[in-house]
């Protein structure tokens, strides 16, 4: 496995490294909007509020809205973490039995800066990772933009797929997360020590990406492998290949199928065997748990149960907008996935520039 973080590009065979850029010069460079399937039924205990924020993480509107509501941080329930520096939109849930809003909740959020949008009774609280996609609005800029090759490199990402990377807001400033997480599956991963499993998942999140870009380097990340799982496009059903034959290529190539990798846990060391004699796709998982025995092992010993994630993502109606200065990039991505990801692959930036060495 390549050291971390020299992840590999998808681009930089066809186009060489990317220029330097700038993208979220200013929270209203980065515009995130997340996206449900449902909205709220108009009756029910809790009262959902789609909200508006600049410059705070959702965690810091939980908090808030637990203060002015009077229950605890528990029973504000949202699906997903949004980002500090950006304007965000997201629904939050308050659970309220039997009772209304306290008086004027909008105008003491608005004071604090969160603007209410929407907002609706459901029966039920939100839960984490129910919304479908997030839809982002982001200003770029610099040398890596002002180039002929931008909007061929934009169109590639359009057509082939970004690699399926977690951002490097889950490792921390120079990947501190990372080595917080090491010291602490090495004496034994505890929650106490870890309460919203943030560690834990940067661990994770670190040996997905190192086998992501391992198969990249292999030429391997979008087509299938005999031995291979994949996961349909646009959502979470899984199916096995042992041969790769043609309709699976073709689909392949539509973005319909991806490839995918293990969030490790419990149950991906089992089977172990030899490399050599193992299927094509499962090599790769033999060969990080042989490069980072330490890591995978503490996960396990953690607890943790493993899962899957797809190594490629489709962008959700792109659209690239030429602007006076810079440029403006619309898409959307299924939950979980980072716009930091097809940044990365756009434009050269400090947020992805190599960690020092441990």
């Amino acid at each position: 496995m390549s050291p971390e973080p020299g992840w590999a590009r998808c681009l930089d065979a066809a186009f060489g490294p990317p220029l330097p850029g700038e993208y979220r010069a200013a929270p209203e460079d980065f515009l995130v909007d997340e996206e449900l399937d449902f909205a709220p039924e108009g009756r029910g205990e809790h009262l959902w509020l789609r909200i508006e924020k600049r410059e705070q993480t959702t965690l810091d509107v939980v908090r808030t809205l637990s203060r002015l509501c009077g229950v605890t941080p528990r029973e504000v329930g949202y699906s997903g973490m949004k980002d500090r520096f950006a304007v965000t939109r997201q629904w939050l849930s308050v659970h309220l039995p039997g009772r209304d809003a306290p008086e004027m909740l909008e105008t003491r959020l608005s004071a604090l800066g969160i603007a209410v949008l929407e907002q609706g009774r459901h029966p039920r609280k939100l839960k984490r990772g129910v919304h479908r996609a997030n839809r982002f609005a982001l200003r770029v800029g610099g040398e890596a933009v002002d180039a002929e090759s931008f909007s061929a490199r934009w169109q590639a990402l359009c057509e082939g797929g970004v690699p399926n990377y977690f951002g490097p807001q889950r490792f921390g400033a120079q990947g501190r997360n990372l080595q917080r997480a090491r010291a602490l599956l090495a004496r034994g991963w505890r929650k106490r020590d870890d309460r919203q499993g943030m560690l834990l998942s940067s661990a994770r999140s670190f040996l997905f990406n190192e086998l992501l870009s391992a198969r990249l380097t292999a030429g391997c990340w979008a087509m299938p492998l005999a031995g291979d799982t994949l996961m349909l496009d646009g959502t979470q059903s899984l199916f096995a290949v042992e041969c790769v034959d043609a309709a699976i290529k073709r689909r392949a190539a539509e973005l319909d199928l991806h490839p995918i990798g293990p969030l490790w846990g419990q149950g991906e060391g089992e089977s172990r065997g030899e490399v050599e004699s193992a299927a094509p796709a499962r090599r790769f998982e033999l060969r990080l748990e042989q490069a980072h025995p330490a890591l995978c092992e503490g996960i396990e010993r953690a607890g943790a149960k493993s899962a899957w994630r797809a190594l490629r993502l489709r962008l959700g109606t792109p659209e690239l907008t030429p602007l006076g200065s810079g440029a403006r990039l619309e898409f959307s991505l299924p939950r979980g996935s980072f716009a930091t990801a097809v940044l990365r692959e756009l434009l050269a930036h400090g947020d992805f520039a190599p960690w020092p060495a441990a």
